[in-house]
């Protein structure tokens, strides 16, 4: 159990012996207790590990769900090719709703350093970087890299960069830029950073809860991770649990776990919730179909939503529409702008959805609405304007009779005062007590 400002909890999830969080674990975890628990194994050669990595499945937690394997053999056979390669370690978690990283780096700092080695090795990379914002995890990981022994990332050098806070400073490409000396900001693509990255080099960027699973595949091997998950969504992930008038938790959940047991774990009723803000605030809106989903990809999907980076925020007692307006706020709030139709586009979403959930909307600006969350979408530099567009489209789609009592001005929920807040659903409660 965890206390600062709000109660948190970490918790492993039943009959599943997590792999990467140590609930109960207080301060950071050191090296003599990582080593001893089995952390930093002499390295396997570096092609069957890549082997191992491409046959775990293991997909990205940043967001983006991209198969790690894909990614790290794309620099590895730049590297074979002659080239200088670069990995770097991304714990810039931008989702206000998303816990998991903060976590990892600040109580098990050697495990996301031990991926990073692994990634190091496959990738051929003279260099790494840490990247965070969080100055806490930032202390653990400087703290960390003090006690590893100079020998253990090989020739390797590794450097922790640290950066403001913001939604789009962990983008991929706004790292790099970062690292490279400029602002955090996304760039156009291509190149992407497998192709140029930092100082010009193919690099790995890869959230650091995805590195953290490395050494369990270094360790166990492949099959082993896919003996819990799906076929499609193997292994497990961390999920930022917040809303229905519980604290903050987090868990480590095997893919393909029922969205009902969820709520039973977390102590919220399914006739309770009315709908789930999913992936952070990227992936949008979900309404109770959501309560016989498994928590997978595909199931997800078939939504019409995404996993994201883990993040589920329960709704109960508040209005989708309101909801939706604070989250398309932080939007148009946080949008790097540097691109016309981000700039633009989050604005006027965000007016629409403000007007709507107070009442003041007419149909032609829901027309509007409903236009810009299609031809908007892909437009952006980043994810922002991406994440906006699902909001909206979700809204639309998944909470319609919801939306028609705002037109007519006969919200329930909103009558007695409407959800509002700057960062919805924001986790702060993180610190070990």
């Amino acid at each position: 159990m965890t206390t600062t400002a709000t109660e948190f909890t970490v918790a492993a999830w039943p009959d599943c012996p997590p792999r990467l969080l140590r609930p109960g674990q207080t301060g950071a975890q050191s090296y003599a207790e990582y080593t001893r628990d089995g952390g930093y194994l002499p390295l396997l050669d570096a092609e069957e590990l890549l082997v191992q990595v491409d046959l775990s499945g293991l997909l990205g937690r940043g967001g983006a769900a991209f198969p790690i394997g894909t990614k790290l053999r794309t620099v590895h056979d730049a590297h074979r090719r002659g080239s200088d390669t670069v990995v770097v370690a991304n714990g810039e978690e931008g989702e206000p709703a998303s816990i998991k990283d903060r976590w990892l780096l600040r109580h098990r700092p050697h495990l996301v350093l031990d991926g990073l080695r692994l990634a190091l090795a496959v990738a051929g990379a003279s260099r790494g970087f840490v990247y965070v914002s969080d100055p806490a995890a930032a202390e653990a990981v400087a703290a960390a890299l003090a006690d590893v022994p100079a020998e253990t990332f090989g020739a390797a050098e590794i450097a922790l960069v640290t950066v403001d806070a913001g939604y789009v400073a962990g983008e991929e490409t706004a790292a790099v830029r970062r690292i490279n000396g400029g602002p955090a900001k996304p760039t156009d693509k291509p190149p992407r950073p497998f192709e140029e990255g930092v100082h010009g080099l193919p690099t790995m960027v890869s959230n650091v809860e995805t590195l953290a699973h490395l050494p369990y595949i270094h360790q166990h091997g492949a099959q082993q991770f896919r003996a819990v998950g799906t076929p499609m969504s193997p292994g497990t992930f961390l999920a930022t649990v917040t809303g229905g008038g519980r604290p903050p938790a987090l868990y480590e959940i095997p893919h393909g776990a029922a969205v009902s047991e969820l709520l039973d774990v977390h102590g919220v009723p399914a006739d309770a919730v009315t709908g789930v803000l999913m992936g952070g605030y990227f992936a949008g809106l979900v309404n109770t179909d959501i309560l016989d989903a498994t928590l997978d990809h595909e199931s997800i999907r078939r939504l019409g939503s995404g996993l994201g980076c883990g993040a589920l925020s329960l709704l109960t007692d508040e209005c989708p529409v309101a909801v939706a307006a604070s989250v398309m706020s932080y939007f148009d709030n946080e949008n790097a702008g540097q691109c016309g139709s981000c700039f633009n586009g989050t604005a006027a979403m965000s007016a629409v959805t403000s007007a709507l959930r107070d009442g003041n909307a007419t149909d032609e600006d829901l027309t509007r609405l409903e236009r810009w969350s299609v031809v908007l979408r892909g437009r952006g530099a980043c994810g922002t304007l991406d994440g906006a567009t699902n909001v909206a489209a979700s809204l639309l789609r998944q909470f319609p009779q919801v939306v028609a009592r705002h037109l007519s001005g006969d919200c329930e929920s909103c009558r007695s005062g409407a959800f509002h807040q700057v960062r919805p659903y924001e986790v702060e409660a993180i610190a070990q007590s």
